[in-house]
């Protein structure tokens, strides 16, 4: 929270091998549509969540996302290697009206979300499916910003800040879509 806003102050991290395995505490199936995305970084997101293994029940959220005000002070940095900062507020909802809002969108993604063990803040981990496969990003949600993470070796690029590879940005073109060059640059070395 900033000055009671909901304020979320993440890293993310392409992530390459298969090492990060031995640290999953849970893991659930993830389908977020996007009904909004404007270029003034307001996104309306719904998602739901299918446990496959060691979570509850099915549950469904709408999420508002949106750049911090000015007097957050250094929120909103997207320097590599600096959290990126941003508003959020997340309501759970019935499943049944994710399921239509879902019906609503155009853009949508698909992926099988890990809860991690690591140490440092909230850790979890993104396994991308369908056309932005073989995507693997791990995040890191911090309590503030200058909080250091002490990052596993299979965390092999910064990805803070990188606004094409936001998940409202892949539901809207999925590695699928980007040309042969981009994703070789991306995925190199993996």
């Amino acid at each position: 929270m900033w000055g009671g806003l909901a304020l979320e102050i993440e890293r993310r991290f392409l992530v390459s091998g298969g090492e990060w395995r031995r640290h999953s505490l849970w893991q659930a199936r993830l389908r977020q549509g996007y009904l909004s995305r404007p270029s003034d970084g307001l996104t309306v997101r719904v998602r739901t969540s299918e446990p496959l293994q060691g979570g509850a029940a099915e549950q469904a959220w709408l999420t508002l996302k949106a750049p911090p005000p000015a007097q957050c002070g250094s929120a909103g940095t997207e320097a590599p290697g600096q959290p990126l900062s941003r508003l959020e507020f997340e309501y759970s909802i019935p499943p049944a009206d994710a399921e239509a809002l879902l019906a609503l969108t155009d853009q949508q993604l698909v992926k099988c979300r890990h809860g991690l063990d690591l140490a440092g803040g909230d850790w979890v981990l993104d396994v991308f499916e369908g056309a932005s496969a073989p995507l693997v990003v791990a995040e890191v949600e911090l309590a503030h910003p200058d909080q250091s993470v002490e990052l596993p070796a299979w965390c092999v690029r910064e990805l803070t800040g990188r606004r094409d590879l936001s998940n409202a940005a892949l539901a809207a073109r999925p590695l699928a879509r980007w040309s042969e060059a981009e994703r070789r640059e991306l995925l190199a070395g993996l």
